[in-house]
């Protein structure tokens, strides 16, 4: 069962609300993507930790719901 992009975006939000996110379908396909989000609250936190309150925000739909995302987080500039 693929996962929608528009859901992917909803699900970080709601997890970290003041994130920018951007997601890419990478193959077309509804399992593949891309995400990237963007947080102030990220400021002064580790690229590990940044990661894993987006995997915390989507709920551990990861490997499952979600099949693969490609991770890019990072701060505004």
């Amino acid at each position: 069962m693929a996962m929608a992009a528009a859901e992917i975006e909803a699900l970080i939000v709601g997890g970290i609300p003041d994130a920018q996110v951007e997601i890419t379908d990478l193959a077309g396909d509804g399992d593949h993507y891309a995400a990237r989000v963007t947080a102030e609250s990220f400021r002064g936190v580790s690229r590990i930790k940044q990661h894993q309150a987006v995997y915390a925000a989507l709920g551990g739909r990861m490997g499952g719901v979600l099949h693969a995302l490609q991770l890019t987080t990072a701060i505004p500039e």
